[in-house]
């Protein structure tokens, strides 16, 4: 099926979908929140303790696809963005505080989203597969949203950004709140399908038709290379 009617809501069942425009000295690469905590569980089932086997297979999805699909996914455009010479921005999700009193309350309720992450330890750090290369804009945030506490707006915007190309995870939590913040900012937002992951295909397929035609256009990493050109 094509982007254009993948993902369709019952908002936009009949609507004219118009072609991407991507101005490419205007378009610039954000990577969410790719971090080191998200890759510390065992690979192999014989190596996971028997209490934990329930939650090691809950994530098995998730951790699948993010091998085989995510990773590979925006590694490559990160090298194709890099090789125009365009800007690759980066979020992640750190506490500036060891005991991580300046988190937002989206970070701190009881559940997944109460992760620890104090800025300098190594679960907090960006995965080498995707680090940042030298130079590049790496924003820190205590929030679901990149804009939010950031300043990534006003980087985006001096740097002459208009169409941001969104990868990362969790597709229904920091990259959806990011993805609408970006529109709401009147940023063009593109969010790459096969750069994102929940913990499920369900929440990520949910998610995406939800966001899609109002607050970015969903793709893939092929459509929008090919759409720039590259």
């Amino acid at each position: 099926m094509d982007w254009k009617n993948a993902y369709r809501s019952l908002y936009y069942a009949d609507a004219e979908i118009p072609d991407l425009d991507l101005d490419p000295a205007r378009t610039a690469l954000l990577v969410i929140d790719i971090q080191n905590t998200y890759f510390d569980r065992p690979m192999r089932r014989e190596d996971v303790p028997e209490a934990d086997l329930a939650e090691w297979e809950r994530w098995q999805p998730f951790d699948r696809r993010m091998k085989e699909v995510v990773l590979p996914t925006v590694k490559r455009l990160q090298e194709r963005f890099r090789a125009q010479g365009r800007d690759v921005f980066h979020a992640r999700i750190a506490c500036l505080t060891e005991d991580g009193r300046d988190r937002s309350l989206s970070q701190r309720r009881p559940g997944f989203n109460n992760i620890m992450l104090p800025k300098d330890e190594f679960a907090s750090q960006i995965a080498p597969e995707v680090a940042p290369s030298p130079g590049e804009v790496v924003v820190t945030k205590t929030t679901d949203s990149a804009l939010t506490g950031t300043n990534l707006r006003l980087a985006l915007h001096n740097m002459g950004i208009y169409h941001v190309v969104v990868a990362g995870i969790f597709t229904d939590q920091c990259v959806a709140s990011t993805v609408r913040s970006l529109a709401d900012e009147s940023f063009d937002v593109v969010l790459i399908e096969d750069g994102c992951a929940a913990i499920s295909q369900e929440l990520h397929e949910h998610e995406l038709t939800i966001i899609n035609n109002i607050y970015c256009q969903v793709v893939s990493a092929d459509d929008v290379l090919g759409i720039l050109g590259w």
